[in-house]
């Protein structure tokens, strides 16, 4: 990355949507363009978690604006980022094709524990905690993340389905606010908030920041009724919800210092600031202006400069389930070579997140083995899709799932739901590069083989030498079957002898 190159990130909240465009220069970030907008997505969820349609078209909108500022843009300078609304609408699948169409870019899903990772990596490169726990809170449209830690990546990480804009909507509607109503959302988040607190309250921290919309309105609103006060504390809060219950309404409270497009969910926020302070005796809380977007731009700096924590993330699931490294590396290699060979129609440049993500998806297709060897690829699938994974999106581990699931056993399992014709190539040479090192021992294919795949007839050829197939008759029979199961798929293997 040159010194001079933008980066921008995008980000999808519950509540508004972001784009910050960037400077990265001398190890500094300048900010040089941010557009915001008030999408409210998560008001747009039904009953039954149904995106509507007023909210998908405000969304379209303006991602289209976001496309066009970013027009002329790099895929490797944006990344775009979703979080709670995008996490839970059930129709989101239908949805997301058509805002990445207006954005123009990829828009990666995050879990609710990525997210908190990411705000943290925002607060921690702005605000050096200096040694000493900081806990941070970020209470966003649809969800409320919870974050300790005294380094570059924190010790524990929460994510609550609670946030400003659903809060606001459950126990507010039409902005009516009453002791009562108060009392019902207070006591809600209140529980929610203790499934989490004895852990929070184990680590411990010295310093309380509280990040994005919420906690910058809540401060401003004290800052504007006392000047000399920048933080946020219990008692004051207390003064401003008294405030609007008397009202009636946060707009009838006349709230100075409140901006207006936070006037229907500010008393939601204010009231989950509430009892995170009660449940975690909270006494007082700076704020920051860092937030998720931040966190994400330094995430794309460090995968750029080598230091990806998707890296760290595979490395820790191989201790945490026992992977015998050897044998993965091992199926990593060959599976590379393979995917070279089925793909030498396609573009290197297009090729190379392919390549990455396969050569992770070798690196854990075992991982289900500490579980069970029967129907161990299942267990592995279902880790790498459900489980929290620092640095990967939601996208990326459904791949490496589908990845780890197809590498052995029926293929005919994989025919509805694999649509790439890359991931289909990436399945392909996991399963041969596993089915080659079955042995468990180094092996290398003989210099003379070939593999050759027509795309036009979804034929694999591979040719080895008739010595080599009958020193390795184990494997040849391996190929045969192999052979019979991906006719059921409509593609072909074809294993070829020839002379030395």
């Amino acid at each position: 990355m040159t010194k001079q190159e933008m980066l921008a990130t995008v980000d999808l909240g519950s509540n508004s949507f972001r784009l910050q465009i960037c400077h990265y220069q001398n190890n500094r970030l300048q900010v040089v363009d941010s557009i915001k907008e008030m999408v409210r997505l998560a008001a747009g969820l039904d009953e039954h978690k149904m995106l509507d349609k007023a909210s998908q078209e405000r969304a379209l909108n303006c991602l289209a604006k976001f496309g066009e500022r970013l027009r002329g843009f790099k895929p490797e300078q944006v990344r775009a980022v979703a979080t709670n609304t995008f996490r839970v609408a059930k129709n989101i699948a239908q949805f997301l094709p058509l805002a990445e169409e207006k954005l123009g870019f990829p828009i990666d899903i995050i879990a609710g524990r990525e997210e908190a990772r990411l705000i943290y990596t925002g607060v921690v490169h702005t605000l050096p905690p200096k040694g000493e726990n900081m806990l941070v809170i970020d209470i966003g449209g649809g969800s409320t993340e919870f974050v300790i830690g005294h380094a570059l990546q924190p010790s524990i990480t929460e994510s609550l389905n609670m946030g400003c804009v659903t809060y606001s909507m459950r126990f507010f509607p039409q902005g009516k606010i009453n002791q009562k109503n108060v009392r019902h959302a207070f006591d809600s988040a209140r529980a929610e908030i203790q499934r989490i607190s004895a852990e929070l309250k184990k680590v411990g921290w010295q310093l309380a920041v509280g990040t994005s919309g919420s906690a910058r309105a809540i401060r401003d609103v004290i800052n504007a009724d006392n000047d000399t006060q920048d933080t946020i504390t219990p008692d004051q809060m207390q003064k401003i919800i008294t405030r609007i219950i008397h009202a009636g309404s946060t707009k009838k409270a006349r709230l100075a210092g409140l901006k207006a497009d936070r006037l229907e969910v500010f008393t939601g926020g204010l009231v989950i600031m509430m009892a995170a302070f009660a449940e975690l005796n909270i006494t007082d809380m700076m704020v920051t202006d860092a937030a998720l977007r931040d966190g994400v731009l330094y995430d794309m700096i460090g995968r750029q400069l080598g230091d990806d924590m998707r890296h760290q993330t595979i490395a820790d699931f191989q201790q945490r389930y026992h992977v015998d490294q050897r044998q993965a590396e091992r199926v990593a290699g060959i599976a590379d070579i393979i995917f070279s060979y089925l793909t030498t129609q396609y573009p290197s440049k297009q090729l190379a997140s392919w390549r990455q993500y396969l050569h992770w998806g070798a690196l854990v297709h075992e991982i289900g083995l500490d579980i069970a060897h029967t129907a161990y690829h299942k267990h592995a699938a279902y880790i790498l899709e459900q489980a929290d994974m620092p640095g990967f999106s939601r996208k990326e581990q459904k791949i490496l799932a589908t990845l780890v699931l197809g590498h052995r056993g029926d293929l005919r399992k994989m025919v509805d739901y694999v649509h790439d014709p890359l991931l289909w190539l990436a399945i392909l040479a996991l399963r041969l590069a596993a089915l080659f090192c079955r042995a468990r021992q180094s092996i290398a294919l003989p210099d003379n083989s070939q593999l050759h795949y027509d795309t036009e007839h979804k034929q694999l050829i591979i040719q080895l030498s008739s010595q080599w197939l009958i020193h390795n008759s184990l494997t040849a029979s391996a190929l045969a079957q192999e052979s019979v199961l991906w006719q059921k798929t409509g593609q072909k293997l074809r294993i070829e002898s020839v002379q030395p």
